[in-house]
């Protein structure tokens, strides 16, 4: 049995492979991430179109929903600091 909270290699540290898959679960997290601020600026361009007046109730939900979803992702997939780097790059 290996002992608790270690990791295959047995000391305490993840093995190269491990640090790729979470480089890559990172990487499509942040993917999944541009794809919610790409839908959060569709929803705030709705909000200013005069022919969805009728509606704007229901999108400024969507939008408040959205924008709670993407502060979720930054916490759970702690993307502060990749966020940051690439806000500086731009």
């Amino acid at each position: 049995m290996r002992p608790e909270g270690r990791g295959r290699h047995g000391d305490g540290e993840c093995s190269p492979r491990q640090k790729g898959a979470q480089t890559f679960r990172r990487g499509r997290a942040l993917a999944f991430y541009r794809q919610l601020e790409t839908r959060r600026d569709t929803l705030k361009k709705q909000l200013e179109a005069p022919e969805l007046q009728s509606i704007h109730p229901v999108i400024a939900g969507e939008l408040k929903a959205t924008e709670s979803i993407m502060n979720d992702f930054i916490e759970l997939f702690q993307l502060n600091e990749i966020l940051e780097q690439a806000q500086q790059e731009d």
